[in-house]
């Protein structure tokens, strides 16, 4: 800033500070009345769920953790059974937690080989029937 000499000059600065403040004022009137309203609780939950719900990932990792806890809970249903002992539920539950790790984690690989498997399977139920 340069140095102030007459009085005139000093009213004009003075007035000139007062406008910006009073703009700077305005703004940040206008800026906590914004931020007022973004934390509100329906605003934080609606935007929360918008952000989940344009995740790409979402529906992936949905269905990867659905399939691994299926998966796991039938497993451990069939080492057990209806009634089993104490050890054959303890290794039924820790079957079934490293089968839901493993296939909710690789939900990709695990649906490659049950493909793979798939077609194996109806291509030999083809070619048999191809050959009667």
């Amino acid at each position: 800033m340069k140095n102030i000499t007459s009085i005139a000059e000093l009213k004009n600065a003075i007035q000139l500070l007062e406008a910006e403040q009073a703009i700077k004022g305005q703004q940040l009137k206008e800026q906590f009345y914004l931020t007022y309203e973004s934390f509100k609780p329906v605003k934080l939950l609606n935007s929360t769920l918008k952000d989940i719900a344009s995740s790409p990932y979402l529906i992936e990792n949905i269905v990867g953790a659905t399939v691994g806890l299926a998966t796991g809970y039938l497993s451990r249903k069939i080492i057990v059974g209806a009634s089993g002992g104490i050890f054959r539920k303890i290794l039924g539950s820790v079957l079934q937690f490293g089968v839901t790790n493993l296939v909710a984690q690789h939900p990709d690989a695990i649906m490659s080989i049950g493909q793979f498997a798939f077609k194996h399977i109806f291509r030999k139920k083809e070619m048999n029937s191809k050959k009667l």
